[in-house]
Order: structure tokens, then C-alpha cells, then sequence
């Protein structure tokens, strides 16, 4: 009897994310990670044009994070951080805030972009709940998307995703993306349950899951202050964002009013392995000093700040600081915008989106225009045919690569894209 390949394997015994098992072409077995590819049992080259669901910075087995990982492997694995520390926890936790939008001041370690959301809500609401405060509402931009666990989902923008899930999901004020237009209403909007309002969670600039919709930094920045004036903690979900992505080190770094708390993760690790992070001021962690034991903030991971994640995140972090990974993001960007203004006008495009290393094409169609619309199956299949992984948001295809990513292949994607343009 012939051997089973990988593939086959899988099929007996996995369920995949965000998968229709009985409908979905079967799982290519990828065995190998090298720079900007992926390569599969058949030696198969495929260009990771979205960064493995955005977690790849830097490019796939990149040496110098798997020398950090293996020797923090040979020292320390894991260690319980209820009571106890280890170096590579308190180096990142010294490091990122030296690098995170002013006024951070603690670091909580989780274990992945959802958690920290969690984390941050938790913080939230008991912060007003420990000073005999009750604010239990949430504000939150409409498409959103925080996350798959139950926090996390109830401040995202509600759809089929969420639909199974509604009626244990707990009530958000939504609201627009702001602009010129909508400014004034948003802050009529806000106003009349600010008494209630806990926090205010937004992905700073770019809604990615949403369809990488894009708004303007200045607007969100009036927003910010209006928050502020109201006592409403500002929630930067930055975990997409974070680490380069939008050109500068942190979506943020684009507004002068700043987040109460950040949430982290993806890059983070570089892409290594999962790892969350959430930051708050001082005057948030204040809350819950007490000789009252309920006023601890009772949420914990068993793998908190994991040292094998924190040494591949500090090992990410010297990487990502090093004046080289600038200039690549810089390049990305720019030959992003050269390609965008090539394309304007492309009447088979309702419009092109860019900021930083993120581009981002809406192709017209008269189809449904959701996740699920045959469009977006039919440019997935035809990228992936030409060792290009591109995971269309419906009618909706992005770029968002690892800045490793060379301009030969940079080019190479843009030619498909072209080529797609005209046959779809």
C-alpha cells in the first residue's frame, strides 16, 4: 500500500480555520519557510504575499530569530509567571516600552491578538468597576474585527461570522469611521451615553479584516481627544498594524492623541509563534493596587509570557529596529504607491487603498460583494496557480508582505494582478 502523502493525512484528522471542510480544495502541505516563500512537499515555490495572515515580518526561518529561539530552548522553556519572572520577559516588556506610543507604562503578556483584546476590555471595565463606577458600554468603529473569542467578537463589527453567536454577545455603540462629513455627528453620537462608555476600541488607519478600508489619521485624532474629554479609554488594536506595517513603527505614531492601552501580537514574534501583548498607562494599573484582593485583575494564560515567544519576540524587535528593515518598509511602500497610481482609473476597480506597505484593490462587480462571493474564490485560485498566496476579502485583494520580499517579486505580483484585471 502506497504511502498516505501529508495532505491526505490532514484530511482524516483536521479541521481548518475559516474553512467549509466539505467544500474547500484540499490543504497544500507545506514543509519548508525561506525568506518570502513557502515551499510545498513538491518543492513548489509560493511568494507569501500576505504574510502568513500578517504575522511575517521578516521572512520565514529567519536564522537570527531561530538562533535566539534554540538558545533560549537550551536554558529556559517555560516557567509559571504568576509569582515568579525570567529576562526575556522583562527585556521585551523594557523594550517595547520604549518604543510604543507615549504614556505606556505596563506590560500583560497573553498569548495571542484576541487575548489581548480581552485583556484590554477586562482592564476597562473593571477599572470603572473598582472605583464604584458604572460604565459597561463599549464603542467601537462599524466593520470592525477584534478577534474570534467572545470579547473580542462582541466588539467587532456583527456578521455571519458572528451571527451563531449574537445572543451571547454583549451590546457595542457603533459607529462610522470618521470624516470631514461625520465629524460633528460621531461626537453628537458619543455624547449622549458618554456617562456609560468604558472605551473605545479601533484599528488604528486600516479596518483589516473589514476589507482593509482605510481613513485618515487626522480625523481619528480629533476622535481621540473627544474620547479623552469624556473619560473614555482609548483601545489601540494595533495587532495588525503594529511593527511597521502602516510605515511607521506603530499606527499611532500618525495621531498626537495617544491610546490608553495597545493591543499586540502578530508580528510581534516576528511571526514566530504566538504571543500577545497588552500595554496601559499607569493610571489604569493604579486601579487595582488595593488591600481588597477583588480588585486584582483576575485573567492569566498558562503559557504567559512564554520566554521561547519573548526571546523570539526580542529577537524580532532588534530586527525590526535595524535602519535595513526602515528602508525595506519605505521601499514597499513606494513601489506600492507607483504601482497604485499605474492602476488608477482601471475601470474594473472601484478603488485602490495604500498605507505604508499595505495596498489594497476593490474590484468592481456586480456580484455579491461579501466574503463569500465567487470573485473572491476564482482570484484566489488563480494567484495560488503562479506560486502566488493571496487570500482575497470578497472583492476585495491585498497586498501585505514580509519586508524581506524582493522587488523582482514585487514586480512579479503586480504583473498577475494586471493579468487578472483583464480576465476577471
Amino acid at each position: 500500500m502506497a504511502e498516505k502523502s501529508l495532505t491526505e493525512r490532514d484530511k482524516a484528522i483536521i479541521w481548518h480555520p475559516y474553512t467549509q471542510m466539505q467544500t474547500a480544495p484540499d490543504p497544500i502541505a507545506i514543509v519548508r519557510g525561506e525568506g518570502a516563500y513557502l515551499i510545498d512537499d513538491s518543492g513548489k515555490k509560493y511568494i507569501d504575499a500576505v504574510s502568513s495572515w500578517w504575522v511575517n515580518l521578516h521572512g520565514h526561518s529567519h536564522p537570527y530569530i531561530a538562533e535566539r529561539v534554540s538558545t533560549q530552548l537550551k536554558t529556559l522553556e517555560h516557567a509559571i509567571f504568576a509569582g515568579f519572572t525570567h529576562p526575556p520577559a522583562v527585556e521585551l516588556a523594557e523594550g517595547l516600552l520604549q518604543i510604543l506610543p507615549k504614556g505606556q507604562s505596563k506590560i500583560f503578556y497573553s498569548d495571542n491578538g484576541s487575548t489581548a483584546v480581552e485583556v484590554a476590555l477586562k482592564m476597562c471595565f473593571q477599572y470603572w468597576s473598582n472605583r464604584g463606577e458604572a460604565r459597561k458600554k463599549v464603542l467601537a468603529f462599524k466593520n470592525s474585527y477584534h478577534g474570534d473569542t467572545f470579547g473580542a467578537m462582541a466588539v467587532s463589527a456583527r456578521s455571519a461570522f458572528t451571527a451563531p453567536f449574537e445572543s451571547f454577545l454583549f451590546d457595542v455603540i457603533y459607529i462610522d469611521t470618521p470624516d470631514e462629513t461625520n465629524l460633528v455627528r460621531l461626537k453628537e453620537e458619543i455624547a449622549t451615553s458618554a456617562e456609560e462608555i468604558s472605551a473605545f476600541i479601533y484599528e488604528p488607519l486600516v479596518q483589516g479584516s473589514g476589507g482593509m478600508l482605510m481613513y485618515e489619521a487626522s480625523h481619528l485624532d480629533e476622535l481621540l481627544a473627544f474620547c479623552k474629554e469624556n473619560r473614555i479609554f482609548a483601545i489601540a488594536d494595533e495587532v495588525m498594524t503594529g511593527f511597521g506595517r502602516t510605515g511607521r513603527l506603530f499606527a499611532s505614531e500618525y495621531m498626537s492623541n495617544q491610546p490608553d492601552l495597545v493591543c499586540l501580537s502578530k508580528g510581534l514574534t516576528g511571526g514566530t509563534m504566538a504571543l500577545g501583548v497588552t500595554s496601559c498607562t499607569v493610571e489604569i494599573f493604579k486601579a487595582f493596587l488595593s488591600d481588597d484582593k477583588l480588585k486584582t485583575l483576575f485573567h492569566g494564560h498558562s503559557f504567559t509570557a512564554n520566554p521561547i515567544a519573548c526571546a523570539a519576540a526580542l529577537a524580532s524587535l532588534d530586527l525590526t529596529l535595524r535602519p535595513e528593515t526602515m528602508q525595506s518598509i519605505q521601499r514597499i511602500a513606494d513601489r506600492h504607491r507607483h504601482f497604485a497610481e499605474k492602476l488608477r482609473g482601471n475601470k474594473k476597480l472601484r478603488s485602490i487603498r495604500q498605507t505604508g506597505t499595505i495596498i489594497a484593490f476593490e474590484w468592481e462587480t456586480n456580484a455579491d460583494t461579501s466574503y463569500f462571493n465567487m470573485l473572491r474564490d476564482q482570484l484566489y485560485a488563480y494567484f495560488l496557480a503562479d506560486g502566488i498566496i493571496l487570500r482575497p476579502l470578497g472583492n476585495i485583494l491585498y497586498i501585505l508582505p514580509p519586508y524581506c520580499i524582493s522587488d523582482e517579486d514585487l514586480s512579479f505580483i503586480y504583473s498577475k494582478i494586471e493579468q487578472a484585471l483583464e480576465l476577471f
